[in-house]
């Protein structure tokens, strides 16, 4: 549900030229910005992610695509959230967390709403114009160079799984 006036806007203001990129910027678990719109060009997926939720080993495969396909142009996001009661503190913590735990590389935003009334504007546009809400931790967003979405996915399907890189591998360079 989209709570604010400013998510409408930047909806409506972005809904045509790259809509999934253009106007979304995540607070980075490193401090400052994640902006989406940096990412143009290249596939994103996107994943909400919970360091304590039984899904967590995913990790390793999220950094796994980073590590095979980066070079080649794909980006994995990695977006923390709480709303699902499975996550750390503090985005520090997650961050210490998940290097500790999972060697974890890949780009992380700070712990972010992704349901209901306070959902970050990304993810309120992904349900607002998708019908994607997750559902819990770990489910996968695959956006295009120019935005589109191009594939979600649960929890249940693993980041490696041949769903998933069966729609990323043709998008990268060679």
């Amino acid at each position: 549900m989209i709570r604010s006036l400013t998510a409408v806007l930047s909806l409506t203001l972005f809904a045509s030229a790259s809509p999934a990129l253009a106007g979304y910027e995540f607070a980075s678990v490193d401090g400052g910005t994640i902006d989406l719109d940096a990412f143009r060009g290249h596939p994103v997926l996107v994943v909400n992610t919970a360091s304590l939720c039984g899904f967590a080993p995913q990790f390793d495969d999220l950094q796994a695509l980073h590590d095979t396909y980066s070079a080649r142009g794909l980006v994995v996001l990695a977006v923390p959230s709480d709303d699902f009661n499975q996550e750390l503190a503090s985005g520090a913590e997650v961050k210490e967390y998940c290097a500790a735990n999972f060697d974890l590389t890949i780009p992380m935003t700070d712990i972010t709403h992704v349901t209901g009334e306070q959902a970050h504007p990304f993810y309120a546009w992904l349900a607002a114009e998708h019908d994607f809400v997750p559902g819990w931790n770990f489910n996968k967003v695959l956006l295009g160079p120019e935005g589109e979405v191009l594939g979600t996915w649960g929890s249940m399907t693993n980041p490696k799984s041949s769903a998933i890189v069966g729609k990323i591998t043709p998008l990268l360079s060679k």
